[in-house]
């Protein structure tokens, strides 16, 4: 490749404006530049256009003839269509999670990037935080011994994403809570887990506050809109893996309790607590030297945003100079978890689950 890695943003709402402030962040550390983006929307791309003085197309095709690579941040029912093409098209992506709406288009979305010579990665930026990074390097060190389960929380007190929003569509994003943020709680536990094979998952998703009338919130993350709300807004799971690795789920985008975005990790030879909001991780060990003892730890690190960490990342891997951190066969081993949640709720009892093989997490 030669010159810089032109890079376009595919959907110009929130996120694709955010992955567009990371990305000129890089410009002066990475050889890279942002060569433009598209969107449907007149106004979005007027804006974007305004911010950051790159061209923008109504259609992917003409923003694919610019660029090397993509990252993708539309609606989730929009994401098959514009990877496929962009894979097609001889390009590296990096869309958003979670991989798609249903397993049907994830799965096409997955056959697509095995058939192309180009760099497919999810963005599940939890995992490159750089608490995360240090919990996993203490866990193949071998500090945790076995570990066997993993608490794992993502709950908000209010905090539904615009109620009407394409996030509150279930044709459009194919879930609620469980989809937005339980994607990013179960890719994480499966990643610290070393992505084992899953036996089988047991769930309640629920719709208790989206569709209330009185809804009451100091302020609503994102715009709402005139669509429906049929989605849930809160899940809790078990899973249950091959190794007898287990995780406990519970998410929610609204609930009347203290928010909680901890991860706490079962051992045998040492524990953890993990704060996804704050970056805060402690350590808790025991020992018998000098006289029995609890020893507990805090780790603190250097404060860096995971986006850009996790463009960072894409871009060695178009560059060729390492392997993508988070594929699109580990999210779609997520979006079949995701999957079984929804059905075991439905049947009220536990499901089995049928992965096919899964990639070994290094």
């Amino acid at each position: 490749m030669v010159g810089p890695i032109q890079i376009g943003i595919v959907g110009l709402g929130t996120i694709g404006q955010y992955h567009a402030d990371q990305l000129t962040s890089l410009t002066a550390q990475r050889d890279v530049a942002l060569a433009g983006g598209m969107d449907i929307a007149e106004s979005a791309r007027q804006q974007f256009e305004t911010a950051f003085d790159a061209p923008t197309f109504d259609a992917h095709e003409a923003l694919y003839e610019h660029v090397d690579a993509v990252i993708i941040t539309t609606p989730n029912r929009y994401h098959e269509e514009y990877a496929v093409d962009a894979f097609e098209a001889g390009l590296d992506v990096l869309i958003e999670k979670p991989l798609a709406h249903t397993i049907e288009s994830a799965q096409h979305i997955v056959d697509a990037s095995q058939n192309a010579a180009s760099v497919c990665r999810v963005g599940f930026h939890n995992r490159v935080a750089h608490p995360v990074e240090v919990l996993m390097s203490y866990l193949h060190e071998g500090r945790f011994g076995d570990v066997y389960h993993i608490e794992a929380n993502y709950l908000r007190r209010r905090g539904i994403p615009g109620r009407g929003s394409w996030f509150t569509s279930k044709t459009t994003a194919g879930g609620g809570a469980l989809v937005d943020i339980g994607a990013h709680a179960i890719d994480l536990a499966l990643y610290v887990l070393g992505f084992p094979a899953v036996s089988d998952v047991s769930g309640v998703t629920r719709s208790v506050f989206g569709d209330r009338s009185e809804y009451t919130y100091l302020d609503m993350h994102g715009t709402g809109g005139d669509g429906p709300f049929d989605v849930d807004d809160s899940a809790s799971a078990f899973i249950r893996c091959e190794d007898d690795a287990t995780v406990s789920l519970d998410v929610a985008w609204a609930a009347n309790r203290p928010p909680n975005t901890t991860f706490v990790l079962h051992g045998e030879d040492a524990g953890a607590r993990l704060d996804l909001h704050t970056g805060e991780l402690s350590i808790f060990e025991t020992a018998a030297s000098g006289a029995p003892h609890f020893s507990d730890s805090t780790i603190t690190t250097r404060d860096d945003d995971a986006h850009r960490t996790e463009q960072r990342r894409f871009l060695d891997a178009v560059a060729g100079t390492e392997s993508p951190l988070a594929t699109a066969e580990q999210a779609l081993t997520t979006q079949r978890v995701l999957d079984a949640i929804y059905r075991s709720s439905d049947a009220g009892t536990g499901v089995a689950f049928e992965p096919k093989p899964l990639l070994t997490v290094e």
